[in-house]
């Protein structure tokens, strides 16, 4: 009898623990891409990435949100030029663990609640930035500045082709575990710390990234 008031209680505590995160997912509203789609920072433009942001917050049981990807494009070949912060709604947003990283686009921009404990990916694991598996994957990619604008147009690429590249090129990044090689503004930005030395994966692993990106729920 004992045995099975136990055996009845841990399905009912394993059942409650299921429930507890399928619903912090539920309300998850930001996550770092676990993985690269495949093509380096060719995305398929800014479609392909908020694509790619839906595919994984619905294999993750957050799907019924509309996702967008935090990536600015430029006003080159005929594009008009899109601000990243523009396109993540007003928030606040929280991780897969119910964490709040930014209460709205001002805050999120301002001083955010991002780190290398906040920045999860979808699943709610950790992004790897100390060199794990001699791996250091804090470049995130956003091809923006630190208040979340798109670059002005000029010579250089910062959106590597409007993320239709995958190989010359480069874009901008931030470090999600907020720390770099010095103390600086830039070295410690979430969003906007340096450009990359190509838009295919094994340029993008050479600084220090994967050719992942941040994706928030616009609604």
């Amino acid at each position: 009898m004992k045995r099975a008031t136990y055996v009845a209680a841990a399905v009912l505590t394993v059942g409650a623990t299921m429930v507890s995160a399928v619903a912090q997912q539920n309300s998850m509203t930001f996550f770092v891409t676990s993985v690269n789609p495949g093509k380096g920072a060719d995305f398929g433009g800014l479609a392909g990435a908020d694509a790619y942001c839906q595919k994984l917050a619905g294999e993750a049981g957050a799907g019924s949100k509309t996702w967008r990807a935090y990536l600015s494009q430029s006003a080159v070949g005929g594009a008009q030029a899109v601000n990243a912060r523009d396109r993540v709604g007003k928030g606040p947003w929280q991780n897969a663990k119910g964490v709040t990283v930014a209460k709205d686009v001002e805050d999120l921009h301002k001083d955010p609640n991002v780190n290398r404990e906040t920045a999860l990916d979808e699943k709610g694991n950790a992004i790897k930035a100390g060199g794990e598996d001699g791996r250091q994957d804090h470049d995130i990619i956003t091809g923006s500045q630190p208040d979340g604008t798109a670059v002005a147009a000029g010579d250089k690429d910062t959106t590597c082709g409007n993320w239709t590249k995958s190989g010359e090129g480069s874009t901008i990044v931030g470090h999600h575990n907020r720390r770099g090689l010095d103390d600086s503004a830039a070295a410690k930005s979430w969003n906007s710390s340096h450009p990359t030395r190509g838009c295919g994966l094994e340029a993008l692993r050479s600084t220090g990234g994967g050719g992942l990106f941040y994706c928030f729920a616009a609604n």
